[in-house]
């Protein structure tokens, strides 16, 4: 018998930027799944020394304030991008994976959202390669599009964290569902809609709206009022795998510049479009029912 709920761990350099907050919490609002665990990334040392640990602060505060602390498991993960493709990096969120990934099965797999680098991913696999025989699907947020479109100028930032994790996990042969930076910067929300939405949904709205705004003024250069929810494509995806069109292309290996180069012939799935309206709806739609049922508590 089919399970009635998604087996779910998120992997979330969550300080990073202002999108991690929002898909960790549409995550934690969905009925249909079960958070195995959340497990702080980190997102280099390019503007901060202590990036792991502050993706975990961030994560304490998102619970803090959904009234979860204690209640969902919380652990952390590498500190720093791996050294080679063949050294993991030991860390509880590795160790995690492992442990949720023997659990698995063909009915009841275990989906490992990427929110950031794929570090902790690659650190499983290469501290337990049984690892890449069981019932596993990796989502990664992350890479630039096949398609030609200059969405970034220089390397995509996720990979940019783990060149080489993201080599160890695309060659290791299991299920990866990959979600380009073509894809996943459409997923754009603006302040007047962000407002209108969840303008009014109790302390969780508000602090979501508040962190993305601080966030543009303090690291955004252009004028802007919109920001967009790249993370959220891996929520939708376990929520509903067809709300995203999924392209099956051989895995490649990246380059020290972030290009593709030819990999090995193992099958990934790339998705090509994403269906927002849903996402985004069913966001909005569960942050407004949590602040209605938290005020009448």
């Amino acid at each position: 018998m089919k399970a009635s709920r998604r087996r779910v761990i998120i992997d979330t350099d969550a300080k990073n930027e202002a999108d991690d907050q929002f898909a960790i919490v549409h995550g934690l609002l969905s009925p249909t799944f079960d958070i195995r665990g959340l497990i702080p990334a980190h997102f280099g040392t390019r503007r901060s020394d202590r990036s792991m640990e502050e993706s975990r602060e961030e994560i304490d505060l998102l619970l803090d304030l959904m009234d979860l602390t204690g209640q969902v498991t919380v652990a952390n993960g590498a500190t720093t991008g791996i050294p080679d493709e063949q050294t993991p990096l030991d860390s509880p969120g590795a160790r995690l994976i492992i442990e949720e990934s023997k659990l698995a099965s063909k009915d009841d797999p275990l989906f490992v959202a990427f929110l950031g680098p794929l570090t902790d991913m690659a650190s499983a696999i290469l501290l337990d390669p049984e690892l890449v025989h069981r019932d596993v699907v990796v989502i990664w947020i992350g890479g630039r599009g096949y398609r030609g479109y200059a969405t970034y100028p220089g390397i995509e930032f996720n990979l940019s964290n783990d060149i080489h994790a993201a080599n160890v996990v695309f060659g290791s042969g299991m299920t990866v569902w990959q979600v380009p930076s073509d894809v996943y910067t459409k997923v754009s929300v603006s302040y007047a809609e962000l407002e209108e939405k969840i303008g009014d949904a109790g302390p969780l709205g508000k602090y979501l709206i508040d962190q993305l705004v601080e966030w543009n003024e303090k690291c955004h250069g252009e004028p802007i009022e919109s920001r967009s929810l790249g993370d959220s494509p891996a929520i939708a995806l376990m929520l509903y795998p067809r709300s995203g069109d999924m392209r099956v292309r051989p895995a490649p290996r990246f380059g020290v510049d972030g290009w593709y180069l030819p990999g090995t012939d193992n099958p990934i799935q790339v998705c090509e479009q994403v269906d927002v309206r849903f996402l985004l709806e069913d966001m909005f739609a569960k942050i407004r029912r949590f602040a209605r049922q938290r005020s009448t508590q």
